[in-house]
């Protein structure tokens, strides 16, 4: 039979005579058992079911979002960034968790019971069915492959310029996780623009990053997994951020890293370089704060950082963590620094800078602590007085090389944390200041709602009463008592003295402020840390009330319906 398909008049021309016929293919196969294949379920159906539903039809930036943070100023700054990004794309913030589409949670990595308690806080957000994206240095130092953040969108330190975008993707029930650095031209940068909107915890002050990151490897410290190397932003893009804040109304500048004392290294540049630059655009009647340093760093600027210490618009504070008062402690947690250069810091200052208030940390059990280590470090704290001291508990942070040292026994750390906290509170800072008068700034409400909080040149705390509305204002006032963390004053200045810090504050205040509350933000304090909820809308309350009134309009009507009906009955 010639191949061609021109002599085929039918499909059944191509089967030879010889060939095996339909009926004969299937008689060879009687002796074929057949067997019923097992149904079985279909994994990839069971995996579909497991996963969240996904809501496409969402009208994105109508939801309302719920955010806290832990941990330090740089951590409250990147919140305050989110938050701005989150309102100006059209979401609402709320501080009410229950009302809150979605959770932003944005953590801190330093102390076990921090995370612990973010922990707890992604399980509550899911077991009332909120949607939840972390953020903050946990998920960024490596615990984002933990069991705990499975299946939860996760935004970086470097990538809260994207916040929105991953808020949108979690609330249609997708999964986004954005951990990478942020680059330009293949160069690290120290994070997104500090031109962003942002929503301040407190309207009054500007918390700006100067850099991200740091220059030390000490031994127990988890940030750095989370944070990285130094990299800082330039001078010019922090100046303008700090004009932008002035121009808004703030009157308070507060500068944060991870450690402000290496500022510049790596870009040619140094913190009294940028402080200079900042002072001159700093309005009267306005400070900034210089945020916390490390020893080494401030040793070689220690000459013009007192001079700035000693400006007008410059509080005199530093914040320089000392950790331990032995050596071979130091040298065990790899802190670049000794007893000696620590103490050189403090009496060099103490001495330029009339009044200055140093506040320091202290870890209390460090695996390698012994008593007479431990002894040291009282010697140091007694020597010294701190008005302010922060002590902490050592505490094995997952990845790093203290966690993998013997620890001494809790209840020996215990005792020495103990030991610390009673010599603290055995001396009065503020002890003889009664009749000494200060000009004070005042940009807060205290925690119990009965007094502002001001502060002097020295950030020593300063409550005043609440007879009118003294926020962003620049005082003088008169102590009249004195308590182991503050004291309280009385206002000596004629109202028609009060400083007017810059055109836009009291207009500012008009909005955010009344009764003496500040509604852009609620900051609370818990064991010591900072959590912040952002912000409840007026509109909130308003639904609420329309919504009682609805309800208790619907009883009404059927209670009167229901007696109605009864009389008939009769």
């Amino acid at each position: 039979m010639e191949n061609n398909l021109n002599d085929i008049d039918d499909i059944e021309d191509i089967v030879k005579i010889g060939d095996l016929k339909p009926s004969d293919r299937y008689n060879n196969k009687k002796d074929v058992l057949l067997r019923v294949r097992k149904k079985q379920k279909d994994q990839n159906e069971n995996d579909e079911n497991k996963k969240t539903e996904v809501h496409q039809s969402i009208i994105s930036g109508t939801q309302k979002i719920y955010v806290k943070t832990w941990g330090c100023s740089h951590n409250n700054s990147d919140s305050e960034y989110m938050a701005g990004q989150l309102v100006k794309f059209g979401y609402s913030l709320t501080n009410n968790k229950d009302q809150a589409d979605l959770w932003l949670l944005n953590s801190c990595t330093v102390k076990n019971p921090s995370e612990d308690t973010f922990r707890n806080d992604i399980q509550s957000g899911l077991n009332f069915g909120k949607k939840v994206v972390v953020a903050g240095c946990v998920p960024q130092g490596g615990a984002s492959k933990q069991e705990y953040m499975k299946g939860l969108s996760i935004v970086g330190v470097n990538q809260i310029d994207r916040v929105v975008e991953v808020v949108e993707e979690t609330l249609k029930g997708n999964t986004v996780k954005l951990l990478q650095a942020k680059k330009a031209n293949g160069k690290r940068l120290a994070g997104p623009s500090l031109l962003l909107p942002k929503i301040r915890k407190n309207p009054l002050i500007e918390i700006i990053p100067i850099n991200s990151g740091c220059l030390n490897q000490c031994t127990y410290c988890k940030t750095k997994h989370a944070r990285g190397d130094l990299v800082s932003y330039s001078v010019e893009e922090i100046v303008q951020r700090a004009k932008d804040a002035f121009q808004e109304g703030v009157v308070e500048l507060w500068l944060t890293s991870e450690d402000t004392g290496t500022y510049g290294r790596d870009i040619d540049s140094s913190l009294p370089e940028l402080l200079n630059e900042l002072i001159k655009v700093i309005p009267d009647g306005c400070r900034m704060r210089i945020g916390m340093t490390n020893p080494p760093y401030i040793l070689e600027h220690l000459e013009a950082i007192a001079i700035i210490l000693n400006h007008p618009r410059v509080y005199s504070f530093l914040h320089v963590p000392v950790q331990s008062g032995s050596d071979a402690v130091l040298g065990d947690m790899k802190r670049e620094y000794c007893r000696e250069d620590f103490e050189k810091i403090v009496d060099y200052l103490k001495e330029k800078v009339d009044g200055i208030t140093i506040a320091t940390d202290i870890i209390a059990g460090f695996p390698t602590e012994t008593p007479a280590d431990f002894e040291e470090t009282m010697k140091l704290c007694e020597k010294y007085k701190f008005p302010s001291l922060f002590i902490n508990q050592f505490f094995p942070r997952p990845g790093t090389p203290a966690a993998n040292m013997k620890r001494i026994p809790a209840n020996e750390v215990k005792q020495r944390t103990k030991k610390l906290t009673d010599l603290f509170y055995s001396y009065e800072p503020y002890s003889g200041r009664v009749g000494n008068e200060y000009e004070v700034l005042v940009t807060e409400i205290s925690h119990d709602k009965q007094h502002y909080v001001a502060h002097n040149k020295f950030y020593e705390q300063i409550l005043l009463p609440l007879r009118e509305n003294l926020l962003g204002k620049s005082l003088k006032v008169r102590i009249i008592s004195s308590t182991k963390f503050s004291m309280a004053a009385e206002i000596i200045d004629d109202e028609e003295k009060w400083k007017q810090v810059n055109d836009n504050v009291k207009e500012n205040l008009n909005e955010l402020v009344k009764n003496g509350m500040v509604h852009e933000s609620d900051f609370v304090e818990t064991n010591g840390e900072a959590t912040n909820s952002l912000t409840t809308t007026r509109n909130d309350k308003i639904i609420v009330l329309a919504l009682c009134a609805l309800a208790f309009s619907l009883l009404l009507k059927f209670y009167l319906e229901y007696k109605k009906r009864l009389i008939q009955y009769e």
